[in-house]
């Protein structure tokens, strides 16, 4: 049986040995990012997500085949969603167009291709999250100090910083509460044996007991 797309015709046959293959690339991909994820529980919805795009390409692409005016008319249909989300981390949004490209390879017929790439690719993320590659030591945590105004910032902290931590950065200066109060942020790697409330203490005492925030340096650093 035979399936006109305009100026060629596709078998139901191929059809559906391309959509079969692009579902099983999608839950490869899938499976790559439930095991590279590290920020706790992942997105069921997402990994859904990752599953129904390469065969969702690849449809799109057996139906549009080499005709023009179709291609233009799904443009078009395509131009007026809008999708409304939140920026997603840089990694899922790579995962996005990962799983579109192997469904972009199975609908022009592409297959062994397109899992040669996808089963390459997914063993190196697999094998960058197992050594752990650029991965930020565990003891670097990011430390927001809330002082006055009329506190001189520059060097306030540096001899607590020597004395509790194995290393410390300034990484941005802001003022907040309409210039009456400077925030600052500083990047630092602590040992293992610190004592956290007591390095917290001496900052405290000396900020006047305004704001600090102690986060893992995996965190963003506000605006």
């Amino acid at each position: 049986m035979f399936v006109s797309t305009g100026d060629a015709e596709l078998s139901v046959g191929t059809a559906v040995l391309t959509i079969v293959t692009a579902l099983l690339l999608g839950l490869v991909i899938s499976f790559t990012y439930m095991k590279t994820y590290k920020k706790g529980i992942h997105s069921q919805s997402f990994v859904l997500t990752i599953i129904m795009i390469p065969a969702i390409i690849s449809i799109i692409i057996l139906l549009v085949g080499s005709n023009v005016a179709r291609a233009f008319s799904l443009a078009g249909a395509f131009s007026i969603i809008r999708f409304r989300s939140a920026p997603g981390d840089p990694k899922d949004i790579t995962y996005i167009f990962f799983a579109m490209a192997a469904g972009l390879a199975c609908g022009v017929g592409l297959i062994g291709y397109a899992a040669l790439f996808a089963l390459i690719l997914c063993g190196i993320m697999l094998l960058l999250h197992w050594i752990n590659f650029g991965r930020v030591k565990k003891t670097r945590r990011i430390l927001k100090i809330t002082i006055p105004e009329n506190l001189d910032y520059q060097g306030v902290f540096d001899d607590i910083f020597e004395k509790y931590t194995s290393g410390y950065e300034l990484q941005k200066v802001r003022t907040i509460d309409l210039g009456t109060l400077y925030e600052l942020v500083y990047l630092i790697d602590i040992p293992d044996d610190l004592n956290e409330k007591e390095f917290l203490d001496l900052i405290r005492c000396r900020n006047g007991n305004l704001n600090i925030v102690f986060s893992l340096a995996g965190e963003a650093i506000a605006c």
